[in-house]
């Protein structure tokens, strides 16, 4: 069933998007923004039946009188298990196939059996931050509020605004969330509070924000005890949590990468061609495995550190291997530009790291970016000048 389908079955039907006062049985799709559910659940007691204890928001206009609100609301029932659909899903996001492509129709779930009481939980239409929560709630009964984030996980979208106070407000609008619930609360990731002022939140729709646990697999206990732990509020970024980055990162690299190695191969041989793809490496595989073991508090300074590291041998590779008779600044030249070079590249490789853990702020990372990539473009120069001067003068002769 389309989208468009959906919509105008919801517009025709109770809120739960079943006949009124009628015990809705799943309603099975096959599109990727909601799952079909087992024929023994349903959402037999939506929020618009008869025997609904609905109450008014305490705010100064009728919030359900707004143009932007529907009259009739448009819940789509999902499911909290993951099949091996989802499962690819989740592996092709990792290896950063059709990353754009990977999110969810925004707007307003339901799953078991919710009432006007169930809790509102507030997630990005990221599809594997989608996942996390529906898969976390399997055995439970609540509404799923949908942001549109561009396909962008929480954490992440928070930062570049889309997870933020106007589009939270937009959508409690315009899924008529108001006339769903009676409790006027909604729940929202931890992470996810950088992007939202929640007093602004309330002031325009009358709902309190609550912010629960960082990771969606804590929901259940959390919303048993509506207390969050200090575990639920830690904020982890361990070897696990940093190497499922990496396939993404080095595919997004990976083609011109390719292309350069072999050019360097034809230009001048196996260690330029190696030092490059060390230094690929190094930025998109070792930076995330050491990364809180490296020096120093900036992702560039880090690169710079582990470039370096990477660097060391094949520059004195290049100054032993210089050959009997050829000019002792020639070697020189070699490791200057092995040593500038390699680090540049793995330092903003590095840099690019700062998008995907929880150590960075945005005004952080424009700060650094501004610090350091003229650094990191001064030793590139340096290191690509050494090289060029060492090949065009033995092409002249000169040694």
């Amino acid at each position: 069933m389309t989208e468009k389908e959906l919509h105008e079955r919801a517009k025709a039907t109770d809120s739960c998007g079943c006949p009124p006062g009628e015990c809705c049985p799943a309603i099975r799709h096959e599109e990727r923004s909601g799952h079909s559910l087992p024929e023994d659940r349903c959402s037999c007691k939506g929020p618009n039946l008869g025997n609904s204890t609905h109450k008014e928001p305490d705010v100064g206009i009728h919030l359900q009188d707004r143009a932007d609100i529907p009259s009739i609301p448009a819940i789509t029932p999902v499911s909290g298990t993951l099949d091996s659909g989802d499962m690819i899903d989740h592996i092709l996001a990792r290896l950063g196939q059709n990353r754009t492509g990977q999110r969810v129709t925004p707007g307003l779930y339901s799953i078991g059996c919710p009432g006007p009481g169930s809790p509102v939980i507030v997630t990005a239409n990221y599809s594997l931050s989608f996942d996390a929560v529906r898969s976390s709630l399997e055995s439970m009964d609540a509404y799923i509020l949908v942001l549109d984030t561009k396909g962008i996980n929480v954490w992440c979208a928070a930062g570049k605004g889309t997870f933020g106070t106007e589009e939270l407000v937009k959508r409690i609008r315009s899924t008529g969330l108001t006339s769903v619930v009676n409790h006027h609360r909604i729940i929202l990731p931890q992470l996810g509070a950088p992007g939202v002022a929640a007093h602004e939140v309330h002031k325009a729709t009358g709902f309190h924000v609550e912010y629960g646990p960082v990771r969606a697999s804590d929901l259940p206990e959390f919303l048993r005890n509506r207390v969050a732990t200090p575990a639920m509020r830690e904020v982890t970024f361990d070897l696990w949590e940093r190497a499922v980055l990496i396939p993404v990162e080095l595919r997004s690299v990976a083609l011109y990468s390719v292309i350069a190695a072999i050019a360097l191969w034809f230009i001048g041989g196996w260690l330029p061609a190696g030092c490059f793809i060390a230094a690929l490496l190094a930025g998109t595989v070792l930076f995330p495995v050491f990364l809180p073991y490296l020096p120093t508090t900036d992702f560039s300074t880090k690169g710079l550190v582990l470039g370096i590291i990477v660097a060391a041998p094949f520059a004195a590779i290049g100054f032993l291997t210089i050959g009997e008779g050829t000019p002792l600044w020639v070697g020189i030249a070699a490791v200057i530009a092995i040593l500038f070079t390699l680090p540049a590249i793995t330092a903003y490789l590095a840099l690019n790291f700062t998008g995907c853990t929880p150590y960075t702020s945005r005004t952080g990372v424009r700060k650094e970016i501004y610090q350091y990539i003229p650094f990191m473009a001064g030793f590139a120069v340096t290191g690509v000048i050494s090289a060029m001067l060492t090949g065009f003068t033995r092409y002249l002769g000169m040694w």
